[in-house]
């Protein structure tokens, strides 16, 4: 069983039909747990009634959360609107408890000890949490897999913090609003999506490169291999989550050594059935484990 840790922003996203248990490393490691791993999350949450009800909705969904802080800032809430066809705009409220992660000894003996660490560039945008980050990225082991789940929102991000995600980790995931951004901020001289795919992980060291186009299809490339698949065409709800349904499917077959194109397959599949149910963290259906 794979020991697995999230890392940033933990919340509530609120929907028009009300609040739902929220953030990317949250789903990511919902998913990561529904997939077999023992995953855990490292944020922060206010002492404020919404992080007590966090705490208990963690605990019913089976989330660890000793490697959870509280904090004298409130927890986070993000406001969502979706448009027809279920995609999310987010809102997202400064100076909130995961903007204040701090590194102690607890996460240095838990980081060493993790198969997989996943990060966004989200988390990153107050100088605390990004030094902690930074501080817990260097305990990590040489063998750890370092997921990059770039999740670009608002103008949270910058060209220093870009780079240095990118010489820390060793998986990137992104979608097809995210590369062009990536290869102007990185000068990157190649054209074509696949063409910049390799540029990055020639320059960066990447292991495996996930490439999400929404609606249309999807992408994964190692140093030697390639896969794609179609996006499959589903009724849709909402799609939050989705992206972090595929992230955590997709590391944990690549952990337990699966072929790409088997590892790509499942990622599909559970993201395809996230797309049509309410919410980031459904319950599983029979069959979609890697």
């Amino acid at each position: 069983m794979q020991n697995v840790i999230g890392i940033g922003e933990l919340l509530w996203d609120v929907l028009p039909e009300g609040k739902k248990l929220g953030g990317a490393p949250c789903n990511f490691v919902y998913h990561a747990n529904q997939q077999g791993a023992k995953a855990k999350m490292l944020s922060a949450i206010g002492s404020d009634n919404l992080g007590i009800e966090i705490l208990e909705l963690l605990k019913q969904k089976s989330i660890s959360f000793d490697l959870i802080q509280v904090n004298d800032n409130p927890t986070s809430t993000v406001d969502i609107s979706l448009n027809a066809q279920g995609i999310p705009t987010y809102s997202i409220h400064e100076e909130v408890a995961w903007d204040y992660i701090r590194f102690n000894d607890l996460i240095s003996k838990q980081i060493k000890e993790a198969d997989i660490v996943c990060f966004g560039s989200l988390a990153q945008r107050n100088d605390v949490s990004r030094q902690s980050l930074e501080q817990i990225l260097n305990c990590c082991s040489p063998g750890t897999l370092i997921v990059f789940d770039i999740n670009l929102r608002q103008s949270y991000y910058s060209l220093e913090i870009i780079e240095q995600s990118l010489q820390q980790c060793n998986v990137l995931k992104m979608n097809e609003e995210e590369l062009p951004i990536l290869c102007e901020l990185l000068n990157l001289s190649s054209q074509g999506d696949e063409a910049q795919i390799s540029e990055l992980i020639n320059a960066y060291d990447l292991k495996l490169v996930a490439y999400t186009r929404g609606a249309e299809n999807s992408i994964l490339m190692t140093p030697r291999e390639r896969s794609e698949l179609p996006t499959p065409k589903v009724e849709v709800k909402d799609t939050i989550g989705a992206g972090d349904s595929f992230t955590a499917s997709m590391i944990l077959g690549f952990a337990r050594g699966r072929e790409l194109k088997e590892i790509h397959k499942k990622a599909v599949e559970v993201s395809a059935f996230v797309c049509t149910t309410d919410g980031a963290m459904p319950k599983y259906i029979t069959g979609l484990k890697i």
